[in-house]
This record gives C-alpha cells, sequence and structure tokens, in this order.
C-alpha cells in the first residue's frame, strides 16, 4: 500500500511538471497577444482618445493602435520652462505624442497598413525592434523614443512577442500617417515652443 502511495504521488509529480511545462510552452495566439496588449498599457500611447464619462480621456475603438492622429499638432513645450517647473515630459490631451529632452515622439500606427502602418513588416522585424529598441529593428535603425518601453519587452519571452504580433494582425489597417519623431533644437525652430 506505501509502494501504490509513492507510485500514485510520483505519477502526480510527474503529470504536474508535465502540465507546467506545457504551460511554459504556450504556442503564440491572438487572443493572448489582445491580452497582453491590454495589460501591458498599449492602447494608453498608441490609441487616439475620445472623451469618456465625466470628460477623462478613453481609447477611441475605431481607431484601435493606429498611433498618433497624423493632423494633430504636437505638444507644445520649451525645455527652458519644464525644466524651470520641474516638469520632465509634455504630451499632448490624446497622450499620442510627447514632448521632452529628447524633442518631440509620436506613438506609431500599429495597425496592418502597408503604407502607414506596420502591414510590410514580419514577425521578425517586429520581434528585433521589441528586443533592440531600433526602429525596424536595424542595428543602425534610428532609437526607439520616450515615453516607448521597450526594454520592458526585451527580455519578454518570444512567445509573448509572437502572440502580441498575432494580435496585431487582426487589427483593421488604419490609413494614418504619423510623424517622424523630432530633434529638440528643431523642435522648437518649428514652432513647437511657445
Amino acid at each position: 500500500m506505501f509502494r501504490s502511495f509513492i507510485l500514485l504521488c510520483a505519477i502526480s509529480l510527474l503529470l504536474t511538471w508535465g502540465c507546467m511545462g506545457q504551460r511554459q510552452q504556450r504556442r503564440p495566439t491572438a487572443n493572448y497577444g489582445k491580452y497582453l496588449v491590454t495589460i501591458t498599457g498599449c492602447n494608453d500611447c498608441h490609441t487616439p482618445k475620445v472623451p469618456g464619462p465625466n470628460g477623462a480621456p478613453v481609447p477611441d475603438a475605431s481607431r484601435l493602435l493606429s498611433g498618433h492622429p497624423e493632423k494633430q499638432p504636437p505638444p507644445s513645450w520649451a525645455p527652458e520652462d519644464m525644466k524651470q517647473k520641474g516638469v520632465a515630459a509634455a504630451t499632448n490631451p490624446m497622450l499620442t505624442a510627447w514632448a521632452g529632452p529628447w524633442g518631440v515622439s509620436y506613438a506609431t500606427n500599429l495597425t496592418p497598413d502597408k503604407e502607414t502602418g506596420i502591414g510590410e513588416w514580419s514577425e521578425d522585424t517586429f520581434i528585433a525592434v521589441m528586443r533592440t529598441g531600433k526602429h525596424q529593428g536595424q542595428p543602425n535603425g534610428r532609437d526607439i523614443l520616450p515615453p516607448m518601453p521597450w526594454f520592458d519587452f526585451k527580455e519578454a519571452r518570444e512567445t509573448d512577442l509572437k502572440s502580441i504580433w498575432a494580435y496585431l494582425r487582426t487589427l483593421p489597417a488604419i490609413k494614418n500617417q504619423v510623424p517622424l519623431p523630432t530633434p529638440p533644437g528643431a523642435a522648437q525652430a518649428s514652432g513647437g515652443a511657445k
């Protein structure tokens, strides 16, 4: 009877380890990717906002993850005023454009639009971007600028990144040409500062 108990415990332990291994070997799915996009706050910056209850901004579901609206002006900022006020960064009301010591950065269009989004990217390109913090994952590409926390995704499991990619591919393609980042001196010269 004791041997049966030991055998039963051993089988239970093996099954538990096997199930844990299965969970860690999760296959990439769009549903899991949507979950990850939701809990990591991607919509906070990559989705334009509309007024919600009590006037608080909420993500515009009709423009999900389409980035900074192309016709929206950048946030106004003057580095010397920000420094004087102890402010590290400024943003527009939609939270899709940010200004700081790096200049002005705009949230990218993550929809699969081939002209203005990431429709031409491959899964490998997306993973390289998230691992390196470089535009299009190229070693000599421009840096992905704040507030994008790419460094938080750098250590993500490959299945997590593949799931996020799978979800992004399910979004409707939205044509929205996001401006290129503006370096600090150019932001002031172009009227970004008041």
